[in-house]
Parts: structure tokens; C-alpha cells; sequence
């Protein structure tokens, strides 16, 4: 891919192993962010649940609403601010009217620390998997239901989270709201992960002409195991930016002009009838 560095910005896709001690994990985390910001990044999307993996229970009692008196929101708004650069936060549990299911939310803050835009998780995680891995994430979790869109440094970005994946018409929406990114930070297990984590994130890549930005968990916590492999697709499908196995992150360029360039070649959003 030809970058046109008028047109692109660095984004990075960072990968955590976040485990039940919120402050350890909070320390990784910005170490994680400072380090992609010293590289030039300038948008940092960091994964689901990434102050903490571990019981249901004990994630609600991290619930709160999205202010500085939440310790999870302010770390985040000071490290965005310490970086002075956009940060995407997915899955922070976030207070609702109902106080055993908060919601699973994606906030976005600013480079100055505000916060800018939350997309609250639509399709919950409801499964029993084959290697006896059961997860109700209704259980614990309250859905939302309103797609969102952020404009961030000239870029239309589209939010989701995680299991949100499996679902096109989301994708679909924030295309037709204006996406040219969207952002994925998830914590998808290793059994699911294997197998369809690169086949949906290319597809949504393509489908949508877009480029997908996934931020992942990887390792063991606890009982649950995730599959990492943080990584950036661009609109013809290609990954182009991929974590191992570790905690780091992946960065590469979002380049507007060769996302019209693949848009134009194949045109097929404007081939659409239904």
C-alpha cells in the first residue's frame, strides 16, 4: 500500500493480558500507550475488559458512571491527556439503572482527556461452547442499542465491541453513517478465536470497504483463555499490522486516499439494493 502522508494517521492497536489487579492492569496499560504515542501514533485502541478479567461478580463492583469519580475513566482520560492523543477505551463497565447488569462500554476521549463519545455494547456474549466454556454475558450485562460514529483527526470512526463482530448489518450502519475505521477491541476467546477471528475481521473489512482497527486480550485469566492477535485490516482485506503472542501493540498507517482508491475501483456501496 502507497501511503499519502497528508491523508493517513498512525493508529495502533494495542494487546493486554489483563488479569483481576485493576491497578497492575491500569499500569500496563498506559506503559502501553506512552510507548505507541512515543512512535507516532496517534489514535490507540485498547481491547475489552481491559482493566479487568475475572468473575462477573467482581466486575460489578467496578461499575460507575463515565465521570472523574470513576477510577477506571480517570485513569484513562489521564493517560490520553499524558499522551496528548486519542484514545479508544473498550469495555469499561459502566453504571446502569440496573444495579446487577452495568453497561459494557467503549468510550472514546480526546487528547486533552475529555471524554468524546461511548458506544455502549449491543449483542451480548450468550454461549456454551464446545470445550465446555460457558458465558452469559446478558446475565452480567445490560445491551445498548444506539450505533455511534466519532469524527477523530479528519477520520469517521465506527465503534463496536467484541462479540459485535458476528453481526454485519452493525457494520453495515456505521458505514452508512460515514465510517471509513472501525475499532473492535475485544477479549474473544482462544476456542471461538482460532477459528474466526482473521475470517470476520477481513470480511468486515471488505464488505464494508473500511479499515478494521482490533484491539484483543490474550492469554489466561483465570478460568477463561483469549486469543490475541491484535491486528489492523485495510479496506481490500489485507492485515497489515499484527501483534504475536505477548502484550505490545501493532501500529500502521489510515491512509483516506487509498481507502477512496479501493472504493472507486470496486464500488460496490454504491452497488447496494436492499
Amino acid at each position: 500500500m502507497r501511503t499519502n502522508p497528508e491523508e493517513a494517521i498512525e493508529v495502533a492497536a494495542v494487546q493486554l493480558s489483563a488479569q483481576e489487579d485493576v491497578s497492575e492492569n491500569l499500569r500496563i496499560l498506559r506503559s502501553m500507550v506512552l510507548q505507541a504515542a512515543r512512535r507516532g501514533a496517534r489514535l490507540i485502541v485498547l481491547p475489552e475488559n481491559l482493566a479487568f478479567m475475572g468473575p462477573e461478580r467482581k466486575k460489578r463492583q467496578l461499575a460507575a458512571p463515565l465521570s472523574p469519580t470513576n477510577p477506571v475513566f480517570d485513569a484513562l482520560g489521564a493517560v490520553a491527556k499524558e499522551a496528548q492523543r486519542w484514545v479508544i477505551a473498550g469495555g469499561i463497565p459502566e453504571k446502569s439503572d440496573d444495579p446487577l447488569r452495568p453497561y459494557n462500554t467503549c468510550a472514546v476521549f480526546a487528547p486533552d482527556g475529555t471524554l468524546a463519545a461511548t458506544y455502549r455494547k449491543i449483542h451480548l456474549f450468550d454461549v456454551d461452547l464446545p470445550d465446555g466454556t460457558r458465558l452469559m454475558e446478558s446475565e452480567a450485562c445490560l445491551a445498548g442499542s444506539a450505533p455511534q460514529c466519532v469524527d477523530i483527526d479528519g477520520i469517521r470512526v465506527g465503534l463496536s465491541i467484541c462479540y459485535d463482530l458476528r453481526f454485519p448489518e452493525l457494520y453495515r450502519r456505521l458505514v452508512s453513517m460515514g465510517a471509513q475505521l472501525v475499532v473492535v477491541p475485544a477479549a474473544f476467546t482462544l476456542t471461538t478465536g482460532k477459528d474466526h477471528w482473521h475470517v470476520l475481521l477481513r470480511a468486515r473489512a471488505i464488505e464494508n470497504q473500511v479499515y478494521v482497527v482490533a484491539a484483543a486480550q490474550f492469554g489466561a485469566h483465570g478460568a477463561r483463555t483469549t486469543y490475541g492477535k491484535a491486528l489492523i485490516v485495510d479496506p481490500w482485506g489485507t492485515i497489515v499490522a499484527q501483534c504475536s503472542d505477548h502484550v505490545g501493540f501493532c501500529q500502521h498507517p489510515i491512509d483516506l486516499h487509498y481507502l477512496r482508491q479501493v472504493r472507486r475501483s470496486l464500488p460496490c456501496l454504491q452497488h447496494r439494493r436492499l
